[in-house]
Parts: structure tokens; sequence; C-alpha cells
């Protein structure tokens, strides 16, 4: 299989980048699979991410289900009533998309750990580019696992490549809490028993057309003539003939401008009183600064996020003329401000948050001008 990569590289135009290491990690079942981790009674049982059609008229959108679920044919996107008649015994549960989001902070934390250079796709999944690193990408991929499971007890899965299109299929290849390696030597091995459905790029209508011309394989679609997939295929052709040849020249693009830098708490004993949150929010303050330190960020605008024993959750926020500067004390003031804006303490408190936003690196300031004196 070697040998035939290789041949055919030497006749492709494109140049296989072997050189670098990118990862990309999947958390498993990540919704389904946190409300597992804080329902204990959820463990052994086929659960459900929708609202219970049986509650709502047959309204509602599954948003994923557990592993039990989806061995019963239930998937995301799937409409709450036919996913009762697939899993009648399942478990429903309202989706909790806020925790949700909580968690996959949380989860890019551990990312930041280790790279900065993190392209996020969704709440559950990002890529990361290992490339600076001497280390084998393999035992980095380890540790980032243990380190999600030790700290949030979540399983992931994770594939390794040279380029993004390998590293998203192999994360998806032995899941949960897989890890799989494609390199230049495992392309064919790797990619040509795949079903076509399974390459990146094919979606429904595409795969439809393809079994028209008898493509029901990743090797069938290796076997097709450039010519042959751009008459067929426009553009999307092209794209396919590289990519089925593990060529994917995309970087991980992690240069993006954040728009905003935040440090949240969350209470398993819920803080009670005035006190007790002037003193969390001096400790946020002191995370904040020293994140927007280290990213070289500043920001006119300072978020406060409470949430309550009843999951309620309320922000305010304050912005300014001018950059707040990154000084513990002054912004650990301005939360005490729009601490006493929101009215103060009233219910025992479970999440405190600090937000900065409207970002600019601190080499950019902004000069006042008065025009009219």
């Amino acid at each position: 299989m070697k040998e035939e990569v290789m041949a055919d590289l030497l006749e492709f135009p494109t140049k296989l980048h072997a050189d670098r290491k990118i990862i990309h990690v999947d958390m498993d079942a990540f919704y389904a699979q946190i409300e597992m981790r804080d329902h204990p009674e959820y463990q052994n049982v086929p659960i459900i991410l929708a609202r219970d059609p049986r509650k709502t008229g047959g309204h509602g959108v599954v948003a994923t289900a557990n592993y039990m679920a989806r061995k019963q044919g239930v998937h995301s996107a799937m409409s709450a009533a036919e996913a009762l008649k697939l899993a009648p015994e399942a478990t429903f549960v309202p989706p909790n998309f806020s925790l949700y989001r909580e968690v996959s902070t949380q989860v890019h934390q551990v990312f930041h750990q280790l790279t900065d250079k993190i392209e996020p796709i969704a709440f559950d999944e990002a890529y990361l580019d290992l490339s600076d690193y001497e280390q084998d990408p393999v035992m980095l991929a380890h540790w980032l696992q243990q380190t999600i499971y030790q700290q949030l007890t979540l399983t992931s899965s994770v594939g390794i490549s040279f380029n993004k299109f390998l590293a998203k299929l192999a994360s998806e290849h032995n899941k949960p809490a897989g890890l799989t390696v494609v390199r230049p030597e495992d392309i064919r091995d790797f990619l040509d028993p795949l079903p076509i459905e399974a390459i990146r790029g094919v979606g429904q209508k595409t795969a439809v057309k393809m079994h028209d011309l008898s493509i029901n394989t990743a090797r069938d679609l290796y076997k097709q003539s450039l010519a042959t997939l751009e008459e067929h295929f426009g553009r999307l052709g092209f794209t396919l003939f590289k990519r089925i040849r593990g060529v994917d020249e995309r970087p991980v693009q992690w240069q993006r401008q954040r728009k905003s830098i935040g440090k949240e708490h969350t209470f398993t004993h819920f803080i009670d009183g005035d006190q007790a949150v002037l003193t969390e929010l001096r400790s946020l303050a002191h995370e904040l600064v020293l994140t927007l330190q280290r990213k070289d960020q500043h920001g006119k605008t300072l978020v406060l996020k409470v949430r309550d024993d009843r999951f309620e959750t309320r922000t305010h926020r304050r912005t300014g003329p001018d950059f707040i500067r990154n000084d513990e004390r002054m912004i650990q003031q301005l939360a005490q401000d729009i601490w006493e804006d929101m009215g103060g303490y009233e219910r025992p408190i479970r999440l405190l948050g600090l937000t900065m936003t409207n970002l600019q690196p601190v080499t950019f300031t902004e000069m006042p001008l008065n025009l009219y004196e």
C-alpha cells in the first residue's frame, strides 16, 4: 500500500504535508455523557436528549442520545416521536445547553494547558496543532484524554494524523474513548474500506449520486479520475480527489480574534451572603487578569454572570469609554459595583463568572482627539 500511495502522489500536483501533528478531539456523546455523570440513575439506561413527545403532543427534535439509545437507531436531528418508537423504554431528558456550554469551556481549558493552537468546531470537538512539540503526539493525546477524565469525569476519542481530514475520520473510528493514528503509509488501509457516506464532504444527495455511479466505498472513489469527479461533482470533485489521497492543506485556524475571555467558578456547595460573593469576585478578578495578560488582550466591557440554586442565570455588564486596565483591584472593584447594581445577594449561588469582552490586543490603544478645541 505504501508504494501505491507514493506512486500516486508523484503524479499528483499537491504536496502531502506529512510533517504536521494534528489531533482531533471529539467528546463521546457529550451532552448525554454530562447528564449521565451528574445523574447516576441514567448510567445504565438509554437516554435521549429531547423533550418527551408524550408530553408535547409529539413535538420536539433529538439533540443527541447516549450509546445505549444509539444502538437502537436513535440519532441527533431525529424527531422525538420517531425516537420514542425506536426506543420506547428510553428516558427523555430536556437539554440543558447552558450547562453543556459551561462544561465545554472547562474542556477547552484543558486544551489550553497543552497548546493555544486550537480550532473549536463545536461544544464537543476541536482540532489541535501539536507540530511544535517534539514529543510523540500519541503520548500527548493520552495525556489529554486522561486529564479531561481526571478533572471532569468525561471520556473523549482522539484522532491523530498529519492533516484535519484524516484526524477527524480517525477520531470517529473507535468510539468511545478511542485513540486512532493515521500515518502516510496507513492512508489506503485506513480509507479504502470506509463506506462513501463516511467521507467528509459527501452529504446525502452526493452519496445517492455516487451510488448511481457505482461509487460505494472510499476505494471506489480513489479509482475515479479527476476528470470524472469534476464532471459529475464540480469543485467538490477536485476536493474529494485530493482528500481520498490523504491530501488536505487546511491549517488549524487558531489565530481568530477572540471575542471574550472569561473565568467561572462552579460551587458544589453553594455560597451564601455578600461577603462570600466578594471573596470569589476577588479570586475571579485575579484569574481573569492573569489570562488577559497572558493573551496580551484588554477590553472595554466587564460582564458578571450569576447562577443561583434554581439554575436561574443573570448577567449584567458595565462598559467604559476606554479600555479597562488589566489591574486586579480595578476589575475587582468594577465587579463589586456590578454586583451591587444587580441588587446583591438574594439566593444561594452555584456559579459566578467574570468575562471581559470588546477585546483588542494591548498594543492597540485609542487616542481621543478633541476636534473642536
